[in-house]
């Protein structure tokens, strides 16, 4: 994992840059494709989950072509330094990934069923890196807002752990952290919905093509 010569580490709180209290741009209001408002609050029906699986710009259309999401935005997330740019989240010295806010109605869509896209729409077990990107901004990640999202996130990380031992693949890296105390930065205008404004434009979005099962992990023997 060798980016012009250096391993992507992740910076310690001391050594992540200082940030700034108040965000330095401003956030468009609606979704270009769903229509609704991209921050919050939101209605009272609806769930957050929190993702990161590599460059933001091809897992927010994932996301978003999905039925049942409300609304969508990247930003970012897991780190130190407040209300980042772009700029210094990719210069490796915020410690935060590249991620996707995704507002649901449970009613039409289960986090379990987001979570299935998750992991098939990345190859978690890369580490600092999806593909030819490169970097701690890349890491897999899951920020869970209640108890039973982060019991179904465990849930699914093992069992697809088990489909993916036994086609060969190796372990998952993904960390699996509470929201609470990781607050999601929106990122600039130009990056929310940055396929569905540029079509043709890069997306490093590709997993394992092995399925993820949905549920609790099968018992082993």
């Amino acid at each position: 994992m060798m980016l012009f010569g250096r391993t992507p580490v992740l910076p310690t709180r001391e050594e992540a840059l200082v940030g700034r209290p108040e965000r330095p741009f401003a956030v468009p209001e609606r979704h270009t494709v769903l229509g609704n408002p991209l921050l919050g609050p939101y209605p009272e029906h609806l769930e957050v989950a929190d993702f990161a699986l590599g460059c933001f710009w091809g897992a927010e259309r994932k996301f978003w072509q999905t039925p049942g999401v409300w609304t969508t935005l990247v930003g970012y997330q897991g780190g130190f330094t407040p209300n980042p740019t772009y700029e210094e989240a990719c210069s490796g010295l915020t410690g935060h990934t590249e991620g996707v806010r995704v507002v649901f109605d449970p009613s039409v869509v289960s986090y379990e069923r987001l979570l299935k896209l998750f992991w098939e729409s990345h190859d978690p077990t890369q580490g600092f890196r999806q593909g030819n990107d490169v970097g701690t901004q890349y890491r897999s990640a899951i920020h869970t807002h209640s108890p039973e999202q982060a019991a179904a996130a465990a849930s699914s990380k093992a069992a697809y752990q088990q489909v993916l031992t036994s086609t060969g693949h190796g372990t998952i890296t993904t960390e699996l952290l509470p929201a609470q105390d990781r607050p999601f930065y929106p990122a600039e205008a130009y990056h929310q919905q940055y396929l569905d404004k540029n079509p043709g434009g890069y997306c490093g979005i590709g997993g394992t093509g092995v399925s993820c099962p949905i549920g609790v992990a099968p018992a082993e023997g």
